[in-house]
């Protein structure tokens, strides 16, 4: 290989480089679609794959705007339909098998075409877009027209297809639905006619719906009026009213996932839920099929839901998930299930073949299976899937005649580098991310994600095998490179480690070590030439902190396998010196970067912008980190991240992007010359590629699209191939040896067993019944032992090493921790013994102060999470209070709040009310001032009105005047409404109710609302009025509890003055009366411990300190106080209060005996006993007149209360009343609200009606324009066919008149001749194909016409041959007759064609015409409709809803037995009734008075004796009073008080004298007191006398007490006998005069009943008698 200035002398001979396609391989992520017979395609990337069935040969068919769309194709015609995905995509359609393009189509459509699908007979293509179009679209592919199109928004269809038996009808199916579309064509107009199935519900049964518009089950509310549809309710009167159900009334319909026709025009479709529907093709009607089951088998599968239909004879053919294709055959209304063909794999399409000899069986993972049906069927694998797209890929050594793929699921494939024939599958069963080929050896590399390095023996490409596995480390490998010369294997890690092994399998694959680098790792690069013993590497990671590129390089020498001991430390790690690791960074990112062969500088891949840049290294040698500038900036074509590669003789730099194009490069100039794209950026551009040493071989790997592409070279030579070729052929010189000692080694390697598959579906049958949805199909290895990395091992053994090196300084070690240990427990069992003041904390004996460290900061982010949470739970507690608060508390003007009784259980509530908001304000406002102006409207009106009429009434006003007055009554009577015509009690709360309209007026709608506004108007007031009287009565209860406190300290003082056991009864408030303490958190409510800061802590104790302090000292300063204390008790004067407790002291002489007492010391103690009688006796006193004052301010605390109390029960009662009155005025409300509510759904609806019946009518205009149009263009149609006919029938008679010039023998051969038509022999099907394809026949297809005509023509030639001339005609004339009779055929076709045009037009007229009569019927009932809704609506405005005050008793009926309906009543006015009855009441009370003047007649006999009785009393009374009077006695002193100016003076002078006198009398009584003594010891002798005189005397006395008691007896026997008499009399008395009243009371009785029954008479003659029929 030439380098340097030689290359730059060098030319390119030949033309321009260029790259094809050679081969695509790819699987289908779509259905899969015949062609023909014996050939189906799918698509996959940017091209279309073609595969022959029994050859197996691909053919390619690329989109050049990328990647391919949905893919159709049509059988008869053997095109291919796909759509591209750029913006404003494009349907091309191209020929097979020449695959030239046939038309392109172009549409409107924005982003995507999701179906398209061929009629099965016709040039029609149906295509269907995603959003936002969601666009149906019907195309006459071949004059590249849209026929007619119509959307419907939002709906995803999931398929699409055209009915076999008839392109008129277009089946679609979404998720939840399934819709028959019927197109219709008139001459050259086609229309779409869709119509919803109705499908039913998810248990298969159906659902009886009633119609929305027009409801006819509604029932009628004689009451509350008309009774609306649900729509009306709601308020929609657009479209959506049409189809609006409220959600309680929405089922769950069946879930439609798949569909297919029957030759009967019918459809079968498949649902989620497992239910198989049948659907009428003509009348839509859907039938659930039975399943008929039979006896269970054990291992019988559960169809859980069919996810692809095809239609077979007697039934179809059914598949799901779980791989079974199922036969379903159907009989009526039933169908049996039957085993058909198992696949082991879900299956995901089912498709036969156009002559259905073969059945095409899709897998969910790709793969295509055939099923050929005959004597012996069989199933072939057409197309072997891999599970999943490839993650890498790489040339087998030498790189041209095998490659290999990975997959993500651990899939190795070896394929065949010519037509890309799979050769061999090996499965590593662990998901893997990368491959590398070794270029010395036949091995390859695969990287896990389980970081392990799996090597694969592919010596034997038709049976690889695991040679090695070495696993690095647990996190996983992203790069695997071999180095040009297959010396090392690099090894990259998601951590950063680059693992360098020996790509040598007789060195076992030895690992040498490994280097850190950057994490993730963006690409490894390596240079090894030939003439050198080292390789260079080099390492991109980013740096994604500071937006930079870092770059490691590091040199490997070739001997480094032999002293890797030396290069790397006991833990594996190769020392940085020993390699020259050095390192580089770029300013910018980048996502690519590769070391030239030269070793001098990095061309790399920028990230942000589209540039390829080189960097040159510096020369000399230096340390840290180094910053390269970019030396070469080239800009790139290509977009997206890219990735650089270098060819095997590092003359060429290819490019791959997001963009996917792949482009080569000069080395040196960075110029591209040559290009590719292969992929799209819709897949996201090309993953990777690969260029075989030769460089003849490319292969591309896209990204998403799943699809692998092989590139040849065309006109690549001179110097560009030389180049290559030559420095391929040295390369494998060099290795020659090395490969034939690797491969021999190979050879006789013994494979290792890691429980490898060779096939997935060969493990599906084992796991497939428990896993069905698994992605890939692998089987799990478990190793008893679990392994341990290289990196861990190695970390382990060099532990192991120091802990033998030091295990004599670690014996000693342990040895002092446990002395230590020992210590520190002592220590610790000496502190449990000290006092508390001296004992450590258990923490503090802690030795490991980090560990301490670490559990402090652990339980203090432990608290401070707990403080988070807590502080959050309680932030968000507060702010919920604060909602409620400011709700339920802020926001009103007057707080809810109770007050309860004394007493009794009585609780009042005031009401809690919000303020009025500006805007009612202002509403009220508005309507108050209306109301006004409308007062003084109508009293101007009747001014007016009284002027007028008193001009024309002059002369009579004085005949009028009685009538004038008469009306000015009721005027004023109508001013003031009774209660019972307001509908409420709102007037005794003193409102306002002049302004409202009565109840009898309220026709309109505005009348209404003012009405609603003045009603709660009157609300609040009476709100407002009762929570006046609620303050007034607070106050007066927050006045009489702190009246009842204050008497309480008074009765509190005398209790303990009283030394009493009674409990003073306080009134307090509770929580309901005082409802703002519960907003507010009291110390005594807060069960948990405060928490108290230390600083807060000591703050207390130094207070607390400084007020003892202060208190000691001012103790020790009031020697005062003091000194009170000690002589009097505290206080200088001794009050009244204190008596109780005073106490005089004893005589210290009491302690002695009686007899030991002094003459003094007995005065002395009698004067102690009089001391204490005394206070004793003022102890007597003072408690009565406590007790005396406890009573009294007992009996007025409780008098008050209770005065309170029954001041409360009467606010109870006007609480309640107050009640009633808002709930009136609410009734009347709500029925107002009612009335508004009934009239807003009257309008609504006939507002529906109004824009449906607009609807109806231009929808009747469309129709009745169509029925013009379609009348137009068959009259002008029958034109043409009539001139046709006619031209026709001239050419039939002018026959004779062109030939008659020949014989007429001859004319008449001729005409026979020209009647004569040649008989077109029908292609003969064979019986087997019929008897296999259901559909037969496609009818109408033109082509068949087409065809006809062609054959037609043909057997015509046949006719015109000149064999077939008559004798002796002229040549010419047989000439002249042949291209007459050709064009009288030509003329029959033309007929025939038109004639069926013709019936055609006249069928699509008819449906337009049943059409138009169908909407007219719907518009004449709208009419009806709308017709019916005014009449109702006015009566709803003419029958009013008030409300009546009646009072209890007027109405009660028994049982209850109230009729509601009376169509024939009126409401009259009460005055009527209450007249009536007032005149039948007099004529009662006029002959009850009459009756009861005869008996008034005898009672007044006795009511004037009765009288002159009572004033004869009375009479007495006067005179005892008159005597009273006059013998009052009226003393001097009354006399003086009355007469004396200065009473008072002179009482103070007598009292003086009094007292003065009173001394004087004292020291007399004393006086008098010692005779008296005296004189008692002398009567003591004289009594002792009388008391023997009184024992004599007493013994006389028993005498005259027997004498008294005989004759007391005496007295009483006679006086009994006078009393008997007397009580006899009485009797006798009492009881003629019980007669006398009883007889009274008869006639009295007898006068009432007669008085009754006239009455009841008259009222029968007043009252109408309501008499049940």
């Amino acid at each position: 290989m030439a380098h340097g200035p030689e290359r730059e002398d060098t030319s390119y001979s030949g033309g321009s480089p260029t790259l094809s396609v050679r081969w695509v391989q790819g699987f289908p992520k779509q259905h899969v679609h015949f062609v023909n017979d014996n050939t189906f395609c799918y698509a996959s990337g940017n091209y279309v794959i073609f595969i022959d069935i029994e050859t197996k040969k691909k053919t390619v068919l690329q989109c050049i705007n990328g990647i391919v769309g949905v893919v159709a194709t049509n059988i008869p015609y053997e095109v291919v339909a796909f759509s591209d995905r750029k913006p404003k995509p494009l349907i091309h359609i191209y020929n097979f098998p020449g695959l030239t393009r046939r038309t392109k189509l172009k549409g409107n459509v924005l982003l995507d075409y999701t179906l398209l699908t061929f009629s099965y007979c016709g040039t029609y293509l149906a295509s269907y877009s995603s959003l936002p179009e969601f666009e149906l679209a019907l195309w006459n592919w071949e004059s590249n027209v849209i026929l007619c199109k119509k959307s419907q928004p939002g709906v995803d269809v999931s398929q699409m297809s055209f009915n076999p038996m008839n392109w008129h009808q277009l089946c679609l199916t979404s998720p939840s639905t399934v819709s028959v579309w019927t197109i219709e064509r008139s001459n050259q107009e086609h229309y779409f006619k869709p119509k919803l199935v109705k499908l039913p519900l998810e248990d298969g049964s159906f659902l009886n719906e009633m119609d929305v518009i027009f409801p006819q089950s509604v029932p009628k509310d004689p009451i509350y009026g008309p009774v609306l549809p649900l729509s009306a309710i709601a308020g929609l009167v657009g479209e959506e009213a049409e189809t609006f159900r409220p959600k309680d009334d929405v089922y769950p319909l069946l879930h439609p996932t798949m569909h297919c026709w029957t030759p009967t025009s019918d459809l079968y479709v498949g649902c989620e839920e497992g239910h198989l529907l049948m659907i009428n093709g003509d009348t839509l009607k859907a039938t659930v099929l039975n399943k008929i089951e039979e006896e269970p088998q054990l291992d019988r599968r559960n169809l859980i839901s069919p996810v692809t239909l095809v239609y077979q004879k007697e039934g179809v053919f059914a598949s799901g998930i779980d791989g079974v294709v199922y036969s379903f055959t159907i009989k009526d209304s039933s169908y049996k299930v039957e085993d058909f063909l198992e696949i082991e794999r879900p299956i995901e399409h089912l498709m036969f073949s156009p002559s259905y000899k073969m059945l095409l069986i899709q897998t969910d993972k790709g793969s295509v299976y055939i099923y050929t049906f005959g004597e012996k069927p069989t199933l072939d694998k057409v197309l072997d899937a891999c599970d999943g797209k490839f993650l890498a890929i790489d040339f087998v050594t030498p790189g041209t005649e095998h490659f290999m793929t990975l997959t993500h699921s651990g899939e190795v494939c070896v394929w065949w580098m010519e037509d890309c024939t799979c050769v061999s599958k090996i499965y590593l069963n662990t998901p893997a991310m990368v491959l590398a080929c070794s270029p010395s050896s036949l091995c390859a590399a695969v990287g896990t994600v389980e970081g392990s390095v799996h090597f694969i023996n592919v010596q034997d490409p038709e049976s690889p095998q695991v040679l090695h596995k070495a696993f690095l480390s647990e996190s996983s490998v992203q790069h695997l490179v071999y180095d040009q010369r297959g010396l090392f294997l690099l090894v990259g890690t998601s951590e950063g480690n680059v693992f360098i092994l020996n790509a040598k399998p007789t060195s076992s694959f030895q690992i040498i070590g490994f280097t850190e680098v950057g994490k993730d790792i963006l690409q490894i690069s390596t240079v090894s030439l030939l003439e050198t013993d080292i390789v260079e590497v080099l390492a991109l990671s980013p740096l994604p902190e500071t937006g930079r590129s870092r770059l490691e390089m590091f040199t490997l020498p070739v001997i480094l396998p032999h002293v890797s001991a030396t290069f790397a430390d006991e833990r594996g790690r190769l020392r940085d010196e020993f390699i020259h690791k050095y390192l580089y960074e770029v300013d910018h990112s980048l996502s690519s970067a590769v070391l030239d062969f030269q070793s001098n500088q990095i061309y790399g891949f920028c990230n942000q912008v589209p540039y390829i840049c080189s960097y040159p290294l510096p020369e000399e040698e230096h340390s840290g980190v180094c910053i390269l500038k970019p030396y070469q900036k080239v800009q790139s074509k290509q977009y997206g991240p890219g990735i650089l590669y270098l060819s095997s003789h590092g003359l060429w730099l290819a490019t791959i992007a997001k963009c996917g194009i792949l482009c080569i490069r000069d080395i040196y100039s960075l110029e591209t010359f040559a290009r590719c794209r292969s992929h799209s950026h819709q897949g996201h551009g090309i993953q990777s590629m690969r260029i075989s040493a030769n460089g003849e071989n490319i292969l591309v790997n896209g990204t998403d699209d799943g699809t692998l592409i092989y590139l040849k070279w065309r006109h690549l030579g001179g110097n560009l191939a030389t180049e290559i070729f030559d420095y391929s052929q040295r390369l494998l010189t060099s290795l020659i040896s090395t490969m034939d000692e690797e491969n021999y080694y190979l050879s006789t390697a013994p494979e290792i067993s890691l429980d490898l598959g060779s096939e997935p579906e060969h493990t599906i049958q084992q796991d497939m019944r428990t896993s069905i949805d698994s992605s890939q199909d692998e089987l799990v290895s478990t190793d008893v032992i679990k392994e341990i990395p290289w990196i861990q091992q190695k970390s382990q053994e060099a532990i192991k090493k120091e802990v033998n090196l030091f295990s004599e300084k670690r014996k000693e070690i342990k040895r002092g921790i446990k002395a230590l240990a020992k210590t520190v427990l002592k220590m610790m069992e000496e502190n449990e013994t000290v006092d508390n003041i001296a004992k450590l904390e258990q923490c503090e004996f802690g030795l490991d102060l980090e560990e301490l460290k670490r559990l402090n900061d652990e339980s203090e982010e432990e608290v401070a999470k707990m403080r988070k949470d807590a502080e959050m739970y309680n932030l968000a507690k507060s702010y919920l209070a604060e909602l409620i608060k400011e709700e339920c508390w802020r926001s009103m003007v007057v707080k809810g709040r109770a007050l309860k009784c004394f007493h009794i259980p009585y609780v009042v509530e005031n009401f809690p009310m919000k303020d009025r908001t500006e805007e009612e304000q202002k509403e009220l406002e508005r309507v108050i001032q209306q109301k006004k102006i409308e007062a003084e409207c109508l009293k101007l009106r009747k001014e007016i009105v009284e002027v007028h009429s008193a001009i024309g009434l002059v002369k009579k006003h004085h005949e009028e005047d009685d009538e004038e007055e008469e009306e000015e009554d009721k005027i004023a009577k109508n001013a003031n409404l009774p209660n019972y015509l307001l509908g409420s009690l709102s007037t005794d709360f003193g409102v306002d109710t002049s302004l409202l309209t009565s109840q009898l007026e309220l026709h309109s709608r505005e009348e209404k609302i003012n009405q609603i506004i003045l009603l709660k108007d009157i609300i609040y007031k009476v709100k407002t009025a009762f929570n006046r009287e609620f303050d007034a009565a607070y106050k007066q209860k927050v006045f009489e509890i702190a009246r009842v406190k204050e008497r309480n300290v008074r009765i509190q003082e005398i209790i303990l003055d009283l030394e009493l056991e009674e409990k003073v009864w306080q009134p307090e408030f509770e929580d309901c009366e005082m409802p703002e303490r519960m907003l507010v958190v009291e110390n005594e409510e807060i069960t948990a411990r405060k928490h108290v800061n230390p600083w807060q802590k000591a703050k207390a104790e130094l207070i607390t300190i400084h007020e003892m302090e202060r208190r000691l000292q001012s103790q020790s300063t009031d020697t005062r106080h003091r000194a009170l204390n000690d002589m009097m008790g505290g206080v200088l004067e001794v009050k009244k209060e204190d008596i109780l407790r005073m106490v005089i002291p004893q005589p210290p002489f009491m302690t002695k005996p009686d007899a030991m007492w002094t003459e003094e010391e007995r005065k002395e103690f009698k004067d102690y006993e009089k001391k204490v009688k005394e206070l004793n006796e003022e102890k007597d006193k003072y408690r009565k007149s406590l007790e005396a004052e406890l009573k009294k301010l007992q009996n007025s605390i409780q008098e008050s209360t209770q005065n309170f109390d029954e001041h409360l029960k009467r606010l109870f009662e006007r609480r309640v009343k107050a009640e009633m009155v808002v709930n009136q005025e609410e009734l009347k409300i709500n029925n107002l609200v009612f009335s508004l509510l009934l009239d807003e759904e009257l309008s609504s609806r006939e507002l529906f009606l109004s824009n449906y019946l607009a609807k109806q009518q231009q929808e009747k205009s469309q129709t009745s324009e169509a029925i013009r149009k379609s009348r137009e263009d068959l009259d002008m149609y029958k034109e043409e066919y009539d001139n046709l006919l006619a031209e026709d029938k001239i050419l039939d008679r002018s026959f004779k008149k062109e030939f008659s010039e020949i014989p007429s023998h001859q004319v008449d051969t001729l005409y026979k001749l020209f009647k004569r038509r040649p008989r077109i022999h029908k292609q003969k099907t064979h019986t087997e194909t019929t008897s296999i394809v259901p559909f037969g026949e496609r009818p109408g297809s033109g082509k068949l016409n087409r065809d006809n005509f062609a054959q037609l023509m043909k057997a015509m030639d046949e006719l015109d041959n000149i064999h077939n001339m008559p004798e002796g005609l002229d040549p010419s004339v047989w000439d002249h007759f042949c291209a007459t009779r050709r064009t009288k055929v030509e003329n029959e076709q033309k007929v025939k064609q038109k004639a069926a045009g013709l019936m055609e037009m006249v069928a699509f007229l008819r449906k337009r015409v049943e059409e138009d009569e169908k909407v007219q019927q719907e518009i004449e009932k709208v009419f009806h409709e709308l017709i019916l809704l005014q009449e109702e609506k006015v009566k709803f405005q003419l029958n009013l809803t008030i409300q009546i005050l009646l009072k209890q008793g007027q109405v009660e009926l028994e049982n209850f037995q109230l009729v509601l309906d009376y169509p024939d009543a009126i409401l009259i006015n009460k005055t009527i009734i209450e007249d009536l009855n007032s005149v039948i009441r007099t004529q009662g009370q006029k002959k009850v008075a009459s009756m009861m003047e005869t008996k008034e007649v005898h009672k007044g006999i006795y009511q004037i004796e009765w009288e002159h009785k009572k004033m004869e009393m009375e009479m007495e009374d006067l005179n005892q009073k008159a005597w009273d009077i006059q013998m009052l006695f009226f003393s001097r002193d009354r006399q003086k008080y009355l007469n004396e100016p200065n009473y008072e003076s002179l009482i103070s002078i007598q009292i003086g004298i009094m007292e003065q006198t009173i001394a004087v009398i004292d020291k007399t009584h004393k006086k008098n007191v010692e005779n008296c003594k005296k004189l008692l010891k002398k009567l003591g002798k004289f009594s002792n006398q009388k008391d023997v005189a009184n024992y004599s005397l007493s013994c006389n006395l028993r005498e005259e007490l027997v004498a008294v008691s005989e004759r007391k007896d005496i007295c009483n026997a006679m006086g009994s006998k006078l009393t008997c008499e007397k009580i006899v009399q009485e009797r006798h008395e009492n009881m003629m005069q019980q007669q006398k009243l009883t007889n009274i009371s008869k006639q009295q009785a007898e006068e009432i009943s007669i008085l009754q029954a006239e009455v009841e008479r008259l009222r029968m003659k007043t009252f109408p008698a309501l008499v049940k029929m």
